[in-house]
């Protein structure tokens, strides 16, 4: 299981005295506790490796934002920082596929799911959510898929 992955290394970085590894792993699990708290209360089983899937590309999300506000800024220091930790979170999500690839998966997809025009973005989008979850930014592939179908 991911989260046990996550432990492991957090096990080893402190083990190492690696302080920015570990602060960016603590950070990782109390975020899916946090998860688990909000499940157990509305009745749910805790997170799976979806949902955790989930919430490290969220937090990588969060940490380009962060990463570009501080270099509009001026702050380097602060951004280096953000994407070290970047780094260390994408260590756990699947292998993200390149420009090429995504293009040629949503080639694939379009024929697959029949999508003939903008109105089948939707389409498309939610079947690549479901079987590439983690490994490709949605943003680029949908302008992908947008310019695919015009």
């Amino acid at each position: 299981m991911l989260r046990e992955r996550i432990g492991a290394a957090l096990k080893q970085a402190t083990l190492d005295q690696d302080k920015r590894k570990t602060s960016t792993l603590r950070l990782v699990n109390a975020a899916i506790l946090d998860r688990d708290i909000a499940a157990r209360g509305a009745g749910k089983d805790p997170v799976d490796d979806e949902d955790v899937t989930a919430i490290l590309v969220k937090m990588i999300r969060q940490r380009l934002d962060s990463a570009k506000a501080y270099e509009e800024g001026n702050r380097l220091d602060l951004a280096e920082q953000e994407r070290e930790e970047i780094t260390i979170i994408q260590e756990f999500l699947p292998r993200q596929l390149d420009d090429d690839q995504m293009r040629s998966v949503c080639s694939e997809l379009i024929k697959e799911t029949g999508a003939h025009g903008l109105r089948d973005i939707g389409k498309c989008m939610k079947t690549l959510k479901s079987r590439y979850r983690g490994q490709m930014d949605f943003g680029k592939a949908s302008t992908v898929v947008k310019g695919l179908l015009t």
